[in-house]
């Protein structure tokens, strides 16, 4: 009996590649596939799906974010699509909290002052940052990653305040010296910070974002940390990646980091594992893996 066929949309790490071997025919391209392991790099949309033929099953997302991928045209066609929660959430909010620290306490801004081998010296007033100890931290977006970012933070002393989209958010934007973005891009959350949500931070606040780049519109958010409208960014994730603005590139007030929020070798091994598992699941099993979300 023939094995059933997997597309793979990138590289994938060798413990990863090497379960998909053993479970699966590999095939070059999604036609004819009976599965996709997709990368957040790929596009699967109606048209992906509909030229790779109507036996493909199982779309399984290398990734917790499903925004590459057209949920809709899936379940129109009865596709299944698994995502990689849980096991990215410790990685993912150790970063946040390195690029709170890291803007705050202007970390990446003296490793510039020093690479570029400018004059300093040792004084009382020298580069002063900030702490997170008794800061206010809002947190937009408080799933597995948002509250798993706030209880480190807390452990540092800092407040934290959850927030979604409504009044609780615009008061909490009135109160945050941190405000960190860890919601889901969807339509709804499309450029959700744009100009009228950063002039509600306070101008000593600092934005940090390790959820999707577009969640931020990048032009408002240039505008608002030239006029001082609000005291800086962290940013892992970017609109147009991996293009990043070249008017981010120039600003001292920012941190840029190039999409690490899951990048550790154990926790991109697990999140493969999972997306493997769901492909067994639903081709060899017959069955719903517990990490689909349609």
């Amino acid at each position: 009996m023939s094995r059933p066929r997997v597309h793979v949309t990138g590289a994938v790490p060798a413990r990863v590649a090497a379960a998909l071997a053993e479970r699966f025919q590999l095939v070059d391209q999604p036609q004819g596939a009976d599965g996709v392991l997709a990368l957040l790099t790929t596009t699967v949309d109606a048209a992906y799906v509909d030229a790779a033929g109507p036996q493909l099953r199982v779309v399984a997302n290398y990734a917790v974010g499903v925004d590459n991928v057209d949920l809709e045209a899936a379940r129109e066609r009865g596709i299944v699509v698994a995502n990689t929660p849980d096991v990215l959430t410790h990685a993912t909010a150790e970063l946040a909290l390195t690029l709170m620290l890291t803007l705050l306490r202007r970390v990446a801004e003296g490793d510039r002052l020093l690479r570029r081998r400018g004059s300093w010296t040792f004084a009382l007033e020298f580069m002063l940052g900030e702490s997170l100890a008794e800061r206010s931290v809002a947190i937009v977006g408080p799933g597995r990653i948002g509250l798993a970012t706030a209880q480190l933070v807390e452990c540092l002393g800092a407040r934290t305040a959850l927030c979604g989209r409504g009044d609780d958010l615009a008061a909490a934007l009135a109160d945050a010296d941190v405000v960190s973005l860890h919601c889901p891009l969807t339509p709804e959350t499309y450029h959700l910070v744009d100009a009228a949500f950063l002039a509600r931070m306070r101008p000593r606040a600092v934005l940090i974002n390790t959820a999707r780049g577009a969640v931020v519109d990048e032009r408002a958010l240039v505008d608002a940390l030239r006029n001082g409208v609000i005291a800086g960014a962290a940013l892992d994730v970017y609109e147009e990646e991996p293009d990043v603005a070249p008017e981010l590139l120039e600003l001292e007030n920012v941190v840029l980091s190039p999409h690490l929020g899951s990048a550790t070798r154990s926790t991109r091994e697990a999140m493969g594992m999972l997306a493997v598992d769901a492909l067994v699941a639903v081709l060899v099993d017959g069955r719903r893996p517990a990490n689909a979300v349609v």
